[in-house]
C-alpha cells in the first residue's frame, strides 16, 4: 500500500520528467526558429537583390527602340 507521501513523490517525479522534456522541446524549438529566421532574412535580401536586376533588365529593354534594323 502507497503511502501519501510515496504519492506525492511519484507524481512529483512524473512531473519533473515531463518538465525536463518539455524544456528540451521548447529549446529545440527556439533553434529551429532562430535558424529559419536566418534562412528568411538571407531568402529576403537574395530576392531583394534579384528583384532590382530584374528591374533593370526591364528598363534596359523598354529603352530599346522597337524599328526594323536600317538593312530592312
Amino acid at each position: 500500500m502507497h503511502t501519501m507521501e510515496t504519492e506525492t513523490n511519484e507524481r512529483l517525479t512524473a512531473l519533473e520528467t515531463k518538465l525536463s522534456y518539455l524544456e528540451d522541446f521548447v529549446n529545440k524549438l527556439q533553434d529551429v526558429a532562430v535558424s529559419q529566421t536566418k534562412e528568411i532574412d538571407v531568402l529576403r535580401e537574395e530576392n531583394r537583390v534579384l528583384s532590382a536586376r530584374f528591374r533593370e533588365l526591364l528598363d534596359s529593354l523598354e529603352e530599346i527602340p522597337n524599328r526594323k534594323p536600317p538593312h530592312y
